[in-house]
């Protein structure tokens, strides 16, 4: 499956979740829940590290909880991205992969710079 395909799925599980619940899914939902969902994931990560409350849950249920969180994750950036037009691969190879190619610096970045 292609980010593309996947991002297309989470949308339609989403919509219907939304709707089932009479969610309002606007820009601030989309943004604040990506939050919540980081939320969870670093109280996951904390209790992996001993710095948290296990609530009773077994080290294999927290790593469970932790991989569902960073899925979690991903799903709620890919729905951001989609709801604000963004072509997220194009965004990721100018922002990341540039960096592979041996060339310069983007140019919205340049290194030693802020």
């Amino acid at each position: 499956m292609n980010i593309g395909e996947l991002s297309s799925q989470v949308e339609h599980i989403s919509a219907n979740h939304a709707s089932r619940f009479g969610i309002t899914r606007d820009g601030d939902w989309h943004l604040l829940k990506l939050h919540e969902e980081v939320g969870e994931a670093t109280q996951a990560h904390l209790m992996r590290q001993g710095q948290a409350r296990s609530k009773g849950l077994s080290p294999a249920q927290i790593d469970a909880t932790f991989r569902a969180e960073a899925a979690d994750v991903l799903c709620h950036a890919l729905l951001l991205a989609r709801h604000h037009d963004i072509d997220i691969v194009e965004e990721v190879r100018r922002k990341w992969l540039v960096w592979l190619e041996g060339s310069a610096a983007p140019d919205e970045v340049r290194p030693g710079q802020a």
